[in-house]
């Protein structure tokens, strides 16, 4: 890599915590960032039996603020390069009959908004001490988008893109740089079924430019952009890596 190049995308010395981390789009991105140079801890409710050499385990359900507070204290107490966090956490269900929908709407945003608030928050005394930081939270092409079946899903990541900009506002005085990362549909377990099935897969590549699903590895490069020196002068803003889905017309 050039000196250049270094300059603007090395993220050695900064501390990043990813959650979601052991699996999926998470685990993608936390490999990413310690590739980058990035002392990664990823964060799941589990730690998992096959590891990244470079990638730190931490196991912590964060929708459990005092237990995330203090996973903040271990990993950031002593950093002192910029912070990164990544909000990759998440979860979808969708409601069997009338009688679930409404604990499953109340449960989607717990984990999906209003943990990811509470993170955000647990990080920012960190970020202001070390004098700015990155905070990227991963929201979905259901963010802008409506898709049937799971209000919750698209009630939480869509809050969770206005969520975004408000906290860029906020925290832009102290340096700290708020973004979102919006994949559109990413082949992982949480996605197993729909990729799978040879009439939904059909569908949904039929509204891609780029006619594939997406790997969680086509999120790597945006997230190491987010997090660095290249993105500098960039916050509040939405990056969607979904093949051209939410960019169509006809």
């Amino acid at each position: 890599m050039s000196s250049y190049l270094e300059r603007l995308f090395s993220l050695s010395g900064r501390p990043a915590i990813v959650t979601g981390g052991t699996r999926g789009i998470g685990a993608a991105i936390a490999e990413a960032l310690s590739g980058a140079g990035a002392d990664t801890v990823a964060v799941g409710r589990s730690v998992p039996q096959v590891r990244a050499p470079a990638v730190r385990y931490e196991q912590c359900d964060v929708r459990i603020e005092r237990d995330f507070v203090a996973l903040c204290e271990r990993v950031l107490g002593t950093a002192s390069g910029h912070p990164i966090l990544v909000n990759g956490a998440g979860i979808t269900r969708t409601a069997e009959n009338e009688s679930q929908a409404s604990g499953i709407f109340d449960e989607t945003l717990e984990a999906n908004l209003k943990a990811v608030f509470r993170c955000c928050h647990a990080v920012v005394p960190f970020m202001q001490r070390a004098g700015g930081g990155a905070i990227i939270n991963v929201t979905s092409i259901g963010s802008v988008l409506g898709f049937p079946g799971n209000p919750g899903y698209v009630a939480a990541k869509g809050g969770l893109r206005m969520l975004t900009k408000a906290l860029a506002l906020d925290l832009a005085p102290g340096n700290i740089r708020v973004n979102n990362l919006a994949p559109g549909y990413v082949r992982t377990a949480m996605t197993e079924a729909s990729y799978n099935d040879p009439a939904r897969h059909a569908e949904r590549v039929a509204r891609m430019m780029i006619p594939r699903w997406g790997e969680p590895e086509d999120l790597a490069g945006a997230a190491i952009f987010l997090a660095s020196d290249a993105a500098r002068y960039v916050t509040g803003t939405d990056i969607f890596v979904d093949g051209g889905w939410v960019a169509r017309g006809l």
